[in-house]
This record gives structure tokens, sequence and C-alpha cells, in this order.
């Protein structure tokens, strides 16, 4: 848990402190209790989990962990999150191609689709480096699903700028988008130096804007899934009807 990355708007680096990596064997100990108490998703969790295993003495990363979980007999489906995009690793990348177990599902906040907005964040890429790293994934894992964090109405962020953001949510087709507007949390960067000059009536414009556009991307993405076939590991039953996820994190019912 914590996070040692200073996103200019972000507190959890203030309330949970620096990254802390678990050991290894420890999380796979655990795993394997939950296998054997009939448990078959586990999720790997942090602020960052991709810059897992850095502090610790022997240096395994992410994709070693996902290795090693997916050993784990009963344990059918692994997951992980939330990433960030300067911390995705070549070797995390193809262990969610290679590992049988690990589901082609890949979360990647993005944030803001600005380069000026993205420095003022501190996000530590560019708009055309996040395009790159998502070419890289698809390239090598077709059938991935990726979901994504923004935020709209960050200090600073002209309509023009938001436009941006926009584009790259057209560009990329997220299967799904998790929209968010700027609140300023008291003792971050931002809240220390920037002004919040974003008004609330134009931050809800915002968020609908995006919103309909993701709507219109998600119904064609689903829109290919008519008729096909796909596994489904039963959560539970609402309303008289069984639902589940399939491997891609969508919920079927």
């Amino acid at each position: 848990h914590g996070c040692d990355k200073f996103c200019s708007f972000c507190i959890i680096l203030y309330r949970r402190g620096r990254e802390i990596s678990r050991a290894m064997d420890e999380i796979v100990g655990e795993i394997k209790l939950l296998s054997g108490r009939g448990v078959k998703e586990i999720t790997l969790l942090g602020q960052n989990v991709d810059s897992y295993g850095h502090d610790l003495p022997e240096l395994p990363d992410l994709g070693d962990l996902l290795q090693a979980a997916n050993e784990v007999d009963g344990i059918e489906r692994i997951r992980f999150l939330t990433s960030h995009p300067s911390d995705m690793s070549d070797h995390i990348i193809e262990a969610v191609a290679g590992l049988e177990k690990v589901c082609e599902h890949i979360n990647l906040p993005f944030q803001a689709g600005d380069d000026d907005i993205l420095h003022d964040m501190r996000r530590g890429y560019t708009n055309s480096e996040y395009r790159q790293l998502i070419a890289k994934i698809r390239n090598r894992i077709p059938a991935v699903s990726l979901s994504t964090d923004i935020i709209v109405g960050f200090s600073g962020e002209t309509d023009e700028r938001f436009e941006r953001t926009l584009e790259l949510v057209r560009d990329v087709g997220f299967d799904k988008i998790h929209a968010a507007a700027y609140s300023k949390r008291e003792g971050t960067i931002a809240a220390r130096t920037m002004e919040d000059d974003v008004s609330k009536e134009e931050k809800q414009d915002r968020l609908k804007r995006l919103e309909n556009v993701q709507e219109a991307i998600l119904t064609e993405i689903n829109a290919r899934l008519i008729g096909q076939i796909t596994d489904v590991l039963v959560e539970g039953r609402k309303r008289g009807r069984w639902f589940g996820r399939n491997r891609n994190d969508k919920l079927v019912f």
C-alpha cells in the first residue's frame, strides 16, 4: 500500500504514506489459504500495484508475483489494479499475455489528455507516450479490455484542453471509464499552489459530455459480443438473474 508518486491532485501519499510491498511468499501463502476455502478469483491490489516489489530485498516485480499466483492450484482467475502508466513494464505486459490465469483486463488511468494538464498534475508521461503504451499492450494482448480513470475540470483546464481528453477517449476506445470532477483536497500540491478555476457547472457539463462519448463507444464494443459465448465466473443472483464477470471484467447477467 501507499504511493511514491507525487500527483499534485492526490492525497493518498499523505494519508497512506510511501509504498510498502508485502513479501511475495506471504501473499502466495494467503492465496493458497483462500484457494483451500474455495476461492476461485483473486485480485492483487495497490494504490500503484505496478511498482510492487521495488522495496523488497530480492527486487521481485508484479510480473513475478503474477507468475507465482498463477501456479497456485484451485485459483482460476487473477486480476490486478490500480496501475500507473509510468510503471507498466514489458514484464508485466508479458505476464498478462502469457499466464493462463491472469485475466485480459488492465486498468490504466490517464487522468487528462492535454500535456500541459498532465504536467501540472505531475503524472510523468505525455498524451503520446500513453498512446504508445496502449498500442504496445494491444499488440501483445489482442483480446485485452481497458479501463481508465479521468479527472475533468482540473486547474487550468480550458475547453480546448478538455477536447484532447475526449479525443483520447474516442481514439483508444475504453471498455470502462471512471470519471470524476476535480475537487480540491486540502494538503495536496494543487490545493496549495493552483487555483480551482473551473466552475462547478462547467465540470458537470464536461462530465456529461464525456459520459455521452463513452456510452456510444461502449455500445459499439458490446454490440460485437452479441451471439458470442464467453466463460463467466458466477458471483451471485440478483432479481432472479444469475450474474458474474467474464475474463475482460464485463458484468454479465
